[in-house]
């Protein structure tokens, strides 16, 4: 360690502040403070004149829409309806279709000979 150094600075300092005295001053001290102290309460004063109504405050703000309510219950059956008119009537149906051919018939029966006699005059 450099102690000559810091010695040097030291005594530098020591120096420069012996050139800097200030002389004292000697402030007298503040008067001393008057302080009042209250006595004892006087009686109480008569009650004031009661005060004008005062005026009427605005008007406030609206509330917000409620809920919607349940739904409602089902209404009875309706009358039954008149009777409609009667209907036109309906076109001609189309032509059927041609039967089966019947079944073929009985042979029939062999016939008695017929003479003929030629007249007598």
């Amino acid at each position: 360690m450099n102690y000559a150094a810091t010695t040097f600075s030291i005594a530098l300092l020591a120096v420069t502040l012996a050139g800097c005295t200030r002389e004292v001053v000697v402030t007298p001290p503040p008067p001393p403070a008057v302080v009042t102290v209250p006595g004892p309460a006087g009686p109480a004063g008569t009650p004031g004149v009661a005060g004008a109504p005062g005026l009427t405050g605005s008007k406030g703000s609206m509330g917000s829409t409620g809920d919607t309510g349940a739904t409602g219950s089902t209404g009875s059956m309706g009358n039954t309806g008149d009777t409609g008119a009667t209907g036109a009537a309906g076109d001609t149906g189309a032509t059927g279709n041609t039967g089966e051919t019947g079944a073929t018939g009985q042979r029939g029966k062999t016939g008695d000979t017929i003479v003929v006699v030629p007249a007598t005059r």
